[in-house]
């Protein structure tokens, strides 16, 4: 059985006053349920995205749900965890209870709590998502990874720091249209540019506004069978869904080309039976501009080497040849990690559904979302589109 995306809901990404990932998984259990205009008791089975390693006190989180909502006890309920990618694998996880028969209708939920640990433990956590036997003592931590990328890149292509603040401009200037996002500012090109008080290295060439934010947060999405989803208002069809896992170590492979997910991105458009070109946006996973970049070229966008130019040129601006994290991606949305690939697929959905506001790409009908865990280490590509 085919699934789809029949219902989401989706907390403001943040500093949040939350005091737990209980407190924002109940935000958006029942909400996303009642969004799909089904009853509770509809939903058979939920899978749960939570990335923590230290993050939260509170782990095992596949039943906290069911606190808020006392009809659930007694159902199948699994936690899931793929780096920065959890959000996206918990979805997998529902998809794959749909397909297998075992249940019709799976509530999928991504949540974080980051913002109470203090920051030198938020950098450790997130090293996690490295390969800690080769890059534990790279100054700067993850950001510190991404850096290195970003020097061997400049190594073979020149120096693009402006193409990283073209980046970063572009998403703060689309985040402002975002009422989830964490920034909703648009801070400008010279400023992401500029080395200041307010925007310094953190890892250079990496700027403040090159790397993505420490949030909280929580998104759900509802996923139905296909003769389910039938009968509701509305329902997003995965046209291709694919999971590629690369080697962790950068030693191994060429640490500014992302084949594992150029394989993603080439293996879902197969599937999907597209090209690039059909596309109406995408939204990506932009964890650091360097990042995003790198992402233009896995998927096809550019050639090795000229990300820059889809960047400089506006090719991913709304407006532009394809637009490119018309959310603000999580460079001003924010980056609460197991919540992050469910919040992608929530916000694509919308925007296939015209239900996106202020962030609608006109006349969108095909998407795709790109997340990936660690250094393009697990990679998940979905091609979207309205089941009518």
């Amino acid at each position: 059985m085919t699934a789809c995306i029949v219902g989401w809901a989706h907390t403001p990404f943040g500093k949040l006053d939350d005091p737990d990932i209980e407190s924002l998984i109940h935000r958006v259990a029942r909400a996303a349920v009642e969004d799909a205009g089904l009853a509770v008791e509809d939903v058979e089975a939920l899978a749960v995205g939570l990335f923590n390693n230290g993050f939260s006190a509170q782990d095992f989180p596949s039943s906290l749900a069911f606190n808020a909502v006392p009809a659930w006890r007694f159902l199948p309920a699994v936690r899931v965890e793929n780096a920065c990618a959890t959000g996206t694998a918990a979805i997998h996880a529902g998809r794959d209870m749909i397909a297998a028969g075992r249940a019709k209708v799976v509530l999928v939920i991504g949540v974080e709590k980051m913002t109470s640990t203090p920051g030198p433990k938020v950098g450790d956590a997130l090293l996690a998502a490295s390969y800690r036997a080769e890059e534990a003592e790279v100054e700067g931590g993850f950001a510190g990874v991404f850096a290195r990328i970003a020097q061997a890149y400049f190594q073979r292509w020149g120096d693009q720091s402006d193409a990283l603040a073209m980046i970063a401009a572009k998403n703060h200037a689309h985040g402002v249209n975002n009422p989830y996002a964490q920034i909703r500012k648009d801070l400008g090109f010279e400023f992401c540019r500029s080395v200041h008080e307010r925007n310094p290295y953190v890892a250079p060439p990496l700027r403040r506004t090159d790397c993505s934010l420490v949030s909280d947060g929580a998104a759900a999405v509802v996923l139905a069978a296909e003769e389910v989803a039938r009968s509701l208002t509305k329902a997003v069809r995965f046209r291709s869904a694919v999971h590629v896992n690369e080697l962790m170590p950068l030693s191994l492979r060429n640490p500014i080309v992302f084949e594992g997910a150029a394989k993603a991105w080439a293996d879902a458009k197969a599937e999907a039976g597209i090209t690039l070109d059909d596309l109406d946006f995408v939204e990506t996973h932009d964890c650091f501009t360097i990042a995003e970049l790198l992402e233009y070229e896995a998927m096809g966008l550019v050639p090795e080497g000229k990300g820059p130019v889809a960047a400089m040129e506006g090719w991913t601006r709304m407006g532009g040849t394809l637009p490119v994290n018309p959310s603000g991606g999580l460079k001003s949305k924010g980056h609460p990690i197991g919540a992050t690939g469910v919040s992608m697929h929530a916000l694509a959905a919308m925007q296939l559904t015209g239900a996106a506001g202020a962030m609608q790409v006109p006349g969108a009908s095909l998407g795709a979302v790109f997340n990936m865990g660690g250094v393009a280490v697990a990679n998940y590509v979905s091609v979207l589109e309205p089941l009518r």
